[in-house]
């Protein structure tokens, strides 16, 4: 089992339970099928396969033959610190789908060409909400403490009393809007460093872009994006002569900083008027195919993006699940900074009952998407699912020995009937999926070092 340790008795006793049963072999296959979901949805239900033209019944399956009397299907949360067997398999598919609006993809669409594309790697920032306690390059913090990489008190207040945290949150709650309003300025930009109209510049190039959401230390998000330069047909017309790198970098710098990238939030109760914007820091970096020692690599972005598509605001120490009560926080101990910007939102709620503030309190504040994407960037994520689905359907015919699918129908009924895992059934999960990865990575890295002698021999 993945790092072992010694099992609870009565997770030891479920245990052995789960293995010993006569249907074990089939319930294991369950699993694996799920990727070793580690909180798997039970369905309760039939499906009958019939040809179409003599109506015979070519295959009948149910639940009531199944482990159990159920079928088990993968949970899909995205979140690692809900299911990481789920999760894992998200971030491959943020990756590949990032990587294709890089490098181009023929099982997506994505034509090679794209590398010759301009395109950067920008991080967006929230502003300053007050002095928290960090590692500056004098190494000496504003409280005088130089601190680990892993001290806990780093992004928290240095004086919580004046930290503003309804601007925290605020913030967060409307980064959605403040970058919808970045990218319409940044087409703006963009059509006047060409000397063109916004419609003539629809006509001549599109803007191209995927990013992701993070979560400082402090609680505020910032997001990474990758934007690209395409013709206007996207991925598939090369942009015009005009678009370069540095025409690119400086409209994005420009927009970023333009008045109109503002979100004005209305004075309500005791809370003032404010106008959001982003932070003073801005990075605008070039992807290069290759490392070269100073700019950052298309794997190295890929694989940055996906990191983060996995994770939300419990890397703060805030809770991944919506919030009942208080006394939920007390029970999962979470530190007083997070707890501070929750309490935020539960006060703010009834001034801005618009923004949703504490149903949004276990994000702090944040309500938006975390992995987002232009049409046109790349492929999607129900795509990605469906090569997985026709795969998986394709096993299944090609075992029972079934036709074709445009000569068969298919009519199924399903019912929800629970989630989740026994003590027992949960170890042996967490043991497949442990498997499972390492099969994937073993597999990864065989392919990797035969594309890299393929080209050393060319």
């Amino acid at each position: 089992m993945p790092e072992t340790t010694t099992l609870d008795p009565i997770v030891l006793h479920d245990l052995l339970r789960v293995a010993s049963a006569p249907d074990f072999d089939r319930w294991r296959e369950q699993i694996r099928r799920t990727g070793g979901c580690a909180n798997p949805i039970h369905l309760t239900g039939w499906s009958t396969t019939t040809d179409k033209t003599t109506g015979a019944v070519l295959h009948h399956t149910t639940t009531a033959d199944q482990p159990g009397g159920r079928l088990r299907i993968a949970c899909g949360n995205r979140r690692a610190s809900r299911c990481e067997p789920c999760a894992y398999l998200y971030a491959g598919d943020a990756y590949q789908l990032v990587r294709a609006g890089l490098t181009g993809d023929d099982r997506m669409n994505i034509p090679a060409t794209v590398r010759e594309r301009p395109r950067v790697f920008v991080t967006l920032t929230a502003p300053s909400f007050g002095s928290v306690h960090n590692r500056p390059d004098t190494g000496r913090c504003g409280c005088g403490t130089r601190h680990a990489e892993d001290d806990p008190a780093l992004g928290t207040a240095l004086d919580p009393a004046t930290y503003d945290y309804a601007g925290a949150v605020l913030f967060n709650n409307h980064a959605g809007e403040l970058w919808h309003r970045f990218t319409n300025r940044l087409r703006r930009e963009l059509a006047a460093a060409a000397g063109l109209t916004q419609t003539k510049f629809r006509e001549t190039a599109r803007l191209s872009f995927n990013k992701v959401a993070e979560f400082q230390k402090r609680g505020a998000i910032h997001f990474h994006a990758v934007i690209r330069l395409d013709g206007p047909d996207g991925p598939d017309t090369p942009p015009p002569a005009w678009a370069s790198l540095d025409l690119l970098a400086d409209a994005i710098r420009a927009a970023a900083a333009h008045p109109y990238v503002t979100v004005p939030v209305p004075a309500r109760g005791d809370q003032p008027a404010r106008t959001l914007r982003w932070g003073a820091q801005l990075d605008v970096r070039p992807i290069k195919a290759f490392d070269d020692g100073g700019e950052v690599t298309e794997q190295a972005v890929a694989s940055y993006v996906a990191k983060y598509a996995t994770k939300a605001a419990e890397t703060t120490g805030a809770l991944d699940r919506r919030i009942g009560e208080f006394a939920e926080l007390d029970r999962a101990d979470v530190p007083d900074h997070a707890r501070r910007l929750i309490r935020a939102c539960h006060d703010l709620d009834p001034l801005f009952p618009d923004r949703r503030l504490w149903a949004w309190a276990h994000m702090l504040g944040f309500r938006g998407h975390f992995l987002t994407k232009s049409r046109r960037y790349s492929s999607t994520f129900g795509a990605r699912r469906q090569v997985r689905a026709d795969y998986r359907a394709a096993q299944q015919r090609e075992s029972l020995g079934l036709p074709e699918p445009d000569t068969t129908s298919v009519l199924a009924h399903w019912q929800y009937a629970g989630h989740g895992h026994t003590p027992g059934e949960s170890a042996l999960a967490a043991t497949i999926a442990h498997d499972l990865q390492l099969n994937r990575e073993t597999a990864r890295e065989a392919l990797r070092d035969e594309l890299a002698l393929e080209g050393a021999s060319q």
